[in-house]
């Protein structure tokens, strides 16, 4: 094959036009080059040790014979697994190349502890991810921000005190999938996808839980050595597997329960779909907690029992902390109620009773979801934290 570069240098351009030579020519072929830049030989020859092809100046014949496809840069490359394909568990030196990428030769390994696939994978990931993806919404226009409140002021402190709430258990579970985001191993893009949308999910709803407390406030409401204690443990947990447990499965899985109350028993339009809008995504978060935790167990089966001496380890922790705080209850009460009239607020603290019995079924449920006995799952629900999260 000839090829005729004219004055094009190799360093204008012309090694484009060589690279597509070569590539129509079998190993060992040779592609003939005629130029007239300056140095065109000695560039040639550069470039063709690099690429790993032969090159050959016979009186000015500039000749460039095909190397094989592993010479150069290629020679030692390593392929990120198949595109459509998780491997059981991904290579340190395939650092941050996408799933089915080349890998260069030499290229730095990096320290991802989550790298096995059992550890951190689930079929529904892809499909989950693509839902979260389509589902986002705009904080700003999605809440009707200028529907009327007219509700009195001490029902608004009440809603101000259970937003305070929202916000600081909203926090821990961002907080918590952001700090293992960074721990999975890229190949395994799907899983790290939603946990990222996940932690978009909770900066949302920290965003519309706190300027629902502050439409009408100046501040937020309080804040309680209990509920920080309890949340602590939740972001203190180091592995995985246990965290999903704890904040998707029982933790989340139970706020899907108290948000779904408020946005029946919100006393106005804008927290109604404050409650609906965040419950909605919230219901995917336990999804995934609970498609990951079931493809491990299966893997592993002795992930049982870990999970639940979590419990019973987070609950010996909280043994001596208050649980729900009071502000928090009494605002929900009066949520509830709707009224200071006795018989509303009896009718208030019969609805907060059922809101923790369906609290109590739902984590029931998704604990016999995950192959746990009905009374082993009755037991480990009993122990989940009364602070709900």
């Amino acid at each position: 094959m000839l090829l005729i570069l004219g004055d094009l240098g190799l360093n204008e351009g012309a090694h484009l036009l060589l690279k597509r030579a070569l590539a129509g020519v079998a190993v060992g072929d040779v592609v003939l080059v005629e130029g007239s830049a300056p140095e065109l030989a000695v560039h040639l020859r550069g470039w063709c040790r690099a690429q790993g092809h032969e090159f050959v100046d016979e009186g000015g014949r500039l000749q460039v014979r095909r190397g094989s496809a592993q010479s150069g840069r290629w020679r030692g490359a390593e392929r990120a697994g198949e595109a459509t394909k998780v491997v059981e568990q991904a290579n340190p030196t395939w650092g941050l190349a996408g799933r089915s990428a080349t890998v260069e030769a030499g290229a730095p390994s990096f320290d991802f502890p989550l790298r096995v696939r059992d550890e951190v994978w689930a079929e529904e990931a892809a499909r989950l991810y693509a839902q979260a993806a389509a589902a986002q919404w705009d904080p700003a226009t999605a809440i009707p921000w200028d529907a009327p409140i007219e509700h009195p002021d001490e029902v608004e402190d009440a809603v101000v005190q259970v937003m305070t709430y929202l916000v600081e258990n909203e926090t821990a579970a961002l907080i918590i999938p952001a700090r293992f985001t960074a721990q999975i191993h890229p190949h395994f893009r799907e899983v790290m996808q939603l946990l990222a949308i996940q932690v978009a999910d909770e900066a949302r709803h920290i965003e519309v839980f706190t300027r629902r407390a502050l439409l009408r406030r100046p501040r937020l409401g309080l804040s309680t050595a209990g509920a920080q204690t309890s949340l602590k443990t939740l972001v203190d947990e180091p592995d995985f597997a246990l965290s999903s447990f704890l904040l998707s499965v029982l933790g989340e899985g139970t706020f899907l329960s108290l948000l779904w109350f408020l946005h029946e028993f919100a006393p106005d339009p804008i927290t109604s779909e404050v409650a609906r809008m965040a419950a909605q995504d919230e219901a995917r978060h336990v999804a995934f907690g609970l498609a990951h935790l079931t493809h491990h167990i299966q893997a592993d089966p002795t992930l049982k029992e870990r999970l639940a001496m979590a419990v019973h380890r987070r609950h010996d922790a909280l043994a001596h902390s208050a649980g729900l705080n009071e502000e928090v209850f009494d605002a929900l009460l009066l949520l509830a109620a709707g009224s200071w009239q006795p018989d509303d607020l009896r009718r208030g603290w019969q609805r907060i009773q059922k809101l923790e019995s369906d609290m109590d079924e739902g984590r029931r449920k998704r604990l016999q979801r995950l192959g746990f006995a009905s009374g082993d799952a009755a037991q480990l629900s009993s122990l989940h934290t009364r602070n709900f999260m």
